[in-house]
């Protein structure tokens, strides 16, 4: 069952990335207090990545139990390890070493360099069994019930490595798919599927930048998700979307009240 989208409009994406760190701070904070952990799941891209940077420097990151905390990842690049377009890899730079983490739960995907090989299908199905093992009997199903996940819009509306029409988006079964043929670079991919994204207690979809306006108005106009996959993506208690008023500028201002701006 969806939940109606929420929407915040922040005047500029540095505010933007700010208010969502604090956001995400306090999420966490609150789910370590009441069930003793958190898990959340990273976004890579522009605002994934700027997120990241804004948490680091932020002073209340203390808060945090970092070594209760669960991280995986919504998609990945399929490269080698330690490749600088690798999401995990800009993850790390922006915020992960600086931090106090368990290494065991941070729950990289498999690289094209690991123990499956450039075998993606394999490696996609390594990755869905290891969320398959972290999920509770608490969890609706065979991945965890993440605290957060998080989604940058890409502005053809994908999200993930989920892009419009193409198969992993039609996706109803798996939890984690191999993507081929991505019309950017790199080609091969690892993907949560809509599912398992639905998974999650809240998804947070973030969007900065005139580039992602037209995406934002269509996803969240009542486009399917096949044509649209933004609009496929919520959460069972909430969806929340975090945007600066560039990305919110082909909205139309019934879809959010003017003091959010």
């Amino acid at each position: 069952m969806s939940t109606a989208p929420q929407l915040v409009v922040h005047r500029d994406k540095e505010l933007m990335a700010q208010a969502a760190a604090a956001r995400l701070i306090t999420r966490i904070v609150d789910a370590q207090s009441s069930r003793g952990e958190a898990s959340v799941v990273l976004t890579g891209g522009r605002n994934g990545n700027g997120l990241l940077a804004a948490l680091a420097a932020a002073p209340a990151r203390d808060a945090i139990d970092w070594s209760r905390l669960d991280l995986w990842w919504g998609d990945e690049r399929f490269l080698p390890e330690g490749d600088p377009d690798r999401n995990v890899t800009q993850a790390r730079e922006a915020l992960l070493d600086a931090v106090p983490l368990d290494p065991k739960r941070v729950h990289a995907m498999p690289a094209s360099d690991g123990p499956h090989g450039s075998d993606v299908e394999t490696a996609a199905a390594a990755y869905a069994a290891e969320l398959a093992a972290a999920a509770g009997s608490e969890d609706h199903g065979p991945v965890p019930a993440f605290d957060v996940l998080m989604l940058g819009v890409g502005p053809d509306t994908h999200v993930a490595s989920l892009f419009p029409e193409l198969p992993a988006v039609r996706e109803t079964e798996r939890t984690v798919v191999g993507v081929h043929g991505a019309p950017k670079p790199p080609p091969t991919r690892v993907t949560l599927t809509l599912p398992a994204i639905r998974a999650a207690r809240e998804v947070w979809l973030l969007a900065a930048g005139e580039d992602k306006a037209e995406a934002a108005a269509i996803a969240l106009s009542g486009a399917g998700e096949i044509q649209a996959p933004a609009a496929g993506a919520y959460g069972r208690t909430r969806t929340l979307w975090l945007l600066d008023a560039a990305a919110a500028s082909q909205l139309p201002r019934t879809l959010y009240p003017p003091a959010t701006a």
